[in-house]
């Protein structure tokens, strides 16, 4: 049973005739026990309070930690996120300069087949020119001589 400060100030011992306590011996020691026993009582109850104040401070801190590890959850995720979009960006680029590329390859090969086909086209036209050409300065030559021939018969 745990004594309170006033009860141990209340007991009272019955006195015997023989072999008694000295009353005031008796009387301070009680006293000082009720003032280490209120001490103690004080004390136990100021280390109760300062265990609260800590324990709240540890939640607090707790709720900041839980706060902050969330937050370093987001920012992973949201760093996961960026770097996927990034990655994604860099592919369409990749693809569209694919297809930028290959389409100036298949305009190069057009222009290239069209002045090929004009190259052709140009050089049949010089072969017929020339064919042309030759076939009138035979006829020319043919009419000059033939011209000659009958100017010298005239001689």
């Amino acid at each position: 049973m745990n004594y309170t400060p006033n009860e141990l100030k209340n007991i009272s011992f019955g006195k015997s005739l023989v072999r008694g306590y000295n009353e005031l011996e008796v009387d301070e020691t009680f006293d000082k026990i009720i003032e280490d026993y209120s001490s103690l009582i004080h004390e136990n109850m100021e280390l109760k309070d300062k265990l609260n104040v800590l324990n709240e401070g540890m939640l607090h801190y707790k709720r900041i930690e839980e706060s902050l590890q969330s937050t370093l959850l987001i920012a992973q995720q949201t760093a996961e996120e960026i770097k996927r979009n990034a990655y994604s960006k860099a592919e369409n680029i990749y693809k569209e300069a694919e297809l930028k590329a290959q389409k100036l390859l298949e305009g190069a090969n057009e222009q290239v087949i069209r002045i090929r086909y004009e190259y052709e086209e140009t050089r049949k036209k010089l072969q017929v020119y020339k064919s042309k050409a030759e076939a009138m300065l035979q006829s020319q030559m043919e009419m000059l001589k033939h011209s000659v021939e009958l100017e010298d018969e005239i001689s």
